[in-house]
């Protein structure tokens, strides 16, 4: 069911936001000629590996500037970055990525690789036996202020309890955290 769910949400999103993805896309193009979307590997349900897809908001060649975390100030970030950073447009991409299979609308983010040291055995088990999502439990409730700690313990609580009524309460509160008071 969460799987027609999936398939039916991000191709009926696909279509609605195309317009929103195509100015997005121009907006970051035309802002310094570069490539749209930012691809990065990340770990899904039973540790397969996938490509993420995002739209890029950093500058050209970020990673060979130093450093991967992105905090407030960063000069990696562009101007157009931080727009669709604080409005959450740069995750739409993954919308393609829900549609193909490899995430879907809720879960817990995806884990790059290298996060495997976080986690026993167990814990990394218990988290990826579901897919990772657009938005999870940490984001609808704590958005990015969430500590690592905090994230892990809201990720592995959703893929221990995950239902679709949990699903439907997360997306609203996503929606709450994005476009209500709580957005960043």
């Amino acid at each position: 069911m969460k799987r027609l769910f999936d398939i039916f949400c991000s191709a009926a999103a696909i279509v609605a936001l195309s317009p929103i993805l195509l100015g997005v896309a121009l907006t970051i193009y035309f802002s310094d000629f570069g490539p749209v979307l930012f691809k990065q590997r990340r770990v899904g349900r039973g540790g397969r590996e996938f490509c993420i897809y995002k739209f890029r908001s950093m500058v050209i060649n970020a990673e060979r500037l130093g450093g991967y975390s992105t905090a407030d100030g960063d000069p990696r970030i562009t101007r157009v970055g931080k727009f669709i950073r604080r409005t959450s447009l740069d995750e739409l991409p993954q919308l393609f990525n829900v549609f193909l299979g490899d995430m879907s609308v809720v879960g817990p983010r995806p884990d790059v690789p290298a996060q495997r040291s976080l986690y026993t055995d167990e814990e990394w088990r218990i988290r990826h036996s579901v897919r990772p999502g657009i938005t999870g439990l940490a984001q609808a409730t704590l958005r990015s202020a969430a500590t690592e700690a905090q994230r892990k313990q809201m990720d592995l609580h959703y893929a221990e309890h995950a239902s679709l009524l949990k699903d439907f309460e997360i997306i609203f509160l996503t929606f709450k955290q994005v476009f209500g008071k709580g957005g960043n």
